[in-house]
């Protein structure tokens, strides 16, 4: 499977970013944490990337097979839990730096307010 890179840039009131996301072989899934929901910036991800979209609350992902994590989070705990990890986080919300986590939120693997159109091919 050839994969393709993007650019993920903050929307309008966001912050962080931009992310560039490179998926491979083995980080080929975008998972969304939204609470069911599929939202349309995960679509538009996964479709770019070409990795597979999965909803991260009715399955479990290995945190080493993700490329991304699009969340919708306001400012509670799930805003850090990825980037403490190391794991590209794509919020849907324009939260920035905050909950108990915020000093793991750093620009380079997070960006918020994140839309569809915040999507784009890297070549």
């Amino acid at each position: 499977m050839e994969y393709k890179k993007v650019k993920i840039s903050k929307g309008s009131g966001g912050w962080g970013g931009p992310l560039v996301i490179q998926p491979t072989e083995k980080r080929s899934k975008v998972v969304y944490i939204t609470g069911g929901a599929r939202p349309e910036t995960a679509v538009k991800i996964a479709e770019l990337t070409g990795c597979e979209l999965v909803d991260g609350f009715t399955k479990g992902v290995k945190d080493d097979e993700i490329a991304c994590v699009v969340i919708n989070c306001g400012g509670t705990l799930r805003c850090g839990i990825y980037p403490q990890k190391k794991i590209p986080t794509v919020n849907i919300m324009k939260t920035g730096r905050s909950g108990p986590l915020a000093m793991f939120i750093k620009e380079d693997i997070y960006v918020s307010a994140v839309r569809p159109q915040d999507v784009q091919v890297v070549e």
